[in-house]
């Protein structure tokens, strides 16, 4: 049982993860429901197209997904697949692999970004004030600062002016 200081970070913790599900849960039926990709799939394809060049290591890629490393590979090779990206070989040491966002992966995440901006609008944006948003912001760069290693340097550090999309 936490002790009485820290029951509001655990009333947060909760908050988060209930908020997250249920906005998980609102997105992926909102994407099924117009015939987008997945939430698994824009996922993956939108943490490509953020990347350098489109392109990440296996293992980056799913430290910075919903999936383990095993299931990257398996999700990756459905993508790939379909075209929506592809792997590629690492010249330096043939063990490493990247994925790489394709044409037909930007197309597909162009297609879903503006059903997956409804829903986070209508349901996340529309109920917090801008202070809340900075605030909130500082908050989970202040959390991934403490528990990141450095993949996602540039969401903690970086001052962005403009939605992430694809």
């Amino acid at each position: 049982m936490p002790d009485k200081d820290s029951i509001s970070q655990h009333i947060a913790w909760r908050l988060f993860l209930m908020s997250h599900s249920i906005l998980t849960k609102k997105v992926t039926a909102a994407l099924e429901a117009a015939g987008c990709i997945s939430f698994d799939t824009y996922d993956v394809l939108v943490t490509l197209s953020e990347a350098p060049e489109h392109s990440m290591k296996m293992g980056d890629l799913a430290d910075a997904t919903f999936f383990s490393n095993s299931g990257i590979s398996r999700r990756v090779a459905r993508l790939e697949e379909r075209g929506l990206i592809r792997r590629v070989r690492c010249e330096d040491d043939g063990r490493v692999f990247y994925a790489t966002l394709t044409a037909s992966g930007r197309k597909a995440l162009r297609k879903a970004w503006p059903v997956y901006r409804e829903v986070i609008e209508e349901n996340f944006v529309r109920t917090m004030s801008k202070n809340d948003a900075r605030a909130m912001t500082e908050t989970l760069r202040t959390v991934l600062r403490g528990i990141d290693t450095g993949l996602l340097q540039r969401w903690v550090e970086e001052d962005r002016t403009e939605a992430p999309m694809c």
